[in-house]
């Protein structure tokens, strides 16, 4: 799916990102989307997924416990 499927969601980038265009992901929310969705911020208008709540939330717990 592409991130304009997704109707009206507001896109949000990790605090953790700077702003000196590296690798970020942005997560999705509202819309009344069933899940998270996260798209590349380098490709607003290319393919997104939908995971899970429970999918993201053990990725986001899985990166928390990564060293950068």
């Amino acid at each position: 799916m592409t991130a304009d499927d997704l109707g009206v969601v507001t896109w949000v980038k990790s605090s953790y990102s700077g702003s000196n265009g590296g690798n970020c992901v942005e997560v999705g929310r509202g819309g009344g989307i069933r899940g998270v969705p996260v798209r590349d911020s380098k490709d607003p208008q290319g393919p997104a997924i939908v995971c899970s709540r429970v999918a993201w939330a053990s990725f986001v717990a899985f990166a928390a416990g990564c060293e950068a």
